[in-house]
């Protein structure tokens, strides 16, 4: 059973925002999505979310086909979304511990799990802090390690680093990398950046809604020159 799979996705608003799109992603694999803002990579996240209604194609999460078995399917998923969601005005146990609950976790796993995550991010010791007194990079990785609370089996995030400098990106990204071999959790890293991507990562290229590319990078040196060719040729088709 796949973790992800989408088959023949398309979506509109003013204009097509994804065009027949398919793919899949198999347990424990970390998948980049790379695109320029605007190729459709959060219409997709939003549409495996459940905040758009599917128009045409088919999306299954983790054998749950949406919208049919959407409560499924997000109960076995965790989101991070490019743009931030945090109550700022809570602390950082405050807004952990009330995702928890909205996913049933007894009180004192949530308080284990709690301390696990946060020491994951090295943010150990900062649970009564208001989340507005938190840097940039430290909100981001509550953001995560509050998606992880659950311990999902799939995990998707849309430009998680944007904004964030190289220190911290750096850091975000090889904690998540370490979600797959720890806990077979898949990943999907949906990104415009091409220094996220190293040797070996799978990468899936979208260029205005379609899905242009799909491959094992044997060498990140030749991605620009990769992208640029595969959103040149899809331009001229």
């Amino acid at each position: 059973m796949k973790a992800l799979a989408v088959r023949g996705v398309t979506h509109s608003y003013a204009r097509t925002a994804l065009d027949g799109v398919s793919l899949d992603a198999d347990a424990g694999e970390f998948v980049v999505l790379l695109g320029l803002n605007g190729a459709g990579k959060t219409t997709l996240f939003s549409l495996i979310a459940g905040l758009l209604s599917l128009q045409q194609g088919a999306i299954q999460v983790l054998g749950n086909l949406l919208p049919q078995r959407r409560e499924d399917a997000l109960a076995a998923t965790g989101f991070v979304f490019q743009q931030p969601a945090l109550d700022l005005d809570l602390t950082v146990a405050q807004t952990l511990r009330y995702h928890a609950a909205l996913h049933g976790l007894p009180r004192r796993q949530a308080k284990i799990r709690i301390e696990e995550e946060l020491a994951r991010f090295d943010l150990a010791g900062r649970t009564g802090d208001l989340v507005r007194t938190l840097s940039g990079g430290q909100r981001r990785r509550i953001e995560i390690a509050r998606s992880l609370l659950h311990r999902p089996r799939l995990l998707l995030l849309d430009e998680p680093t944007v904004g964030l400098d190289v220190p911290n990106r750096r850091a975000i990204l090889e904690r998540t990398r370490s979600l797959c071999l720890e806990h077979d959790a898949t990943v999907l890293w949906a990104t415009h950046l091409l220094d996220e991507v190293k040797d070996g990562d799978r990468i899936v290229m979208i260029h205005k809604g379609r899905i242009v590319r799909d491959f094992a990078c044997e060498a990140s040196s030749r991605l620009a020159e990769r992208f640029a060719e595969a959103t040149t040729l899809e331009a001229a088709e």
